[in-house]
């Protein structure tokens, strides 16, 4: 049985730990002028991907350890 690929703009996007994936926010790129401070600061934190999207990554990431 061939191993699977793993994506590998996905490896570089997503961080796994023990028991989650994490993510980086989105709209922190260009046009930050127009935007809050409060905004852009809680943009720089990542977050978790959500329970519907965890199927797919975990399909992209073949070879990770996640619970």
């Amino acid at each position: 049985m061939p191993k699977i690929k793993t994506n590998r703009s996905a490896r570089k996007r997503f961080l796994t730990r023990a028991s989650d994936i994490k993510r980086k926010n989105a709209n922190k790129s260009h046009l930050l002028t127009s935007r809050a401070k409060k905004r852009k600061r809680h943009l720089k934190k990542t977050g978790n991907v959500s329970e519907a999207d965890l199927p797919r990554v975990k399909k992209l990431i073949p070879y990770r350890k996640i619970k």
